[in-house]
């Protein structure tokens, strides 16, 4: 009953730094709150919290953030620690590192991905030969 309401409060209450639509942004941002960009942001940009790409969005960054949705345009390399989602509407070019990666329907990422395991290192030998077994 009490975490019902938590769980649905809406994302942009959670926001604490928004780049607005009219802003252009160059530098380095570092932050342990929500980063919300809808502007043009040019530099690096990292947070321990989230961070999401509106559509207006457009950047030429490297993004380091826990998680990261893109409904916008992101130009650069992206590590993120969970989940990264890519709207319909998301352009990315550049390599990322991530958790677990969501690319919806009409979305575009031209770039190479890493995908993080817990235990992978321990697994690495047994991987090829567990794949060729599993078809």
């Amino acid at each position: 009953m009490f975490g019902g309401k938590k769980a649905t409060a809406s994302f942009g209450e959670q926001v604490e730094t928004i780049i607005g639509k009219d802003t252009h942004f160059k530098g380095s941002i570092q932050a342990t709150g929500t980063i919300r960009v809808d502007g043009q942001f040019e530099g690096e940009l990292s947070t321990t919290s989230d961070a999401v790409i509106g559509e207006t969005g457009n950047l030429k960054a490297q993004v380091k953030a826990k998680n990261v949705t893109v409904a916008g345009i992101v130009n650069g390399n992206m590590d993120v620690q969970d989940k990264l989602e890519l709207l319909s509407t998301a352009r990315l070019f550049g390599d990322i590192k991530v958790g677990v990666l969501i690319i919806g329907e009409g979305a575009t990422f031209k770039g190479a991905c890493e995908m993080r395991h817990e235990g992978s290192h321990q697994n690495s030998k047994d991987t090829p030969k567990a794949a060729a077994t599993a078809k």
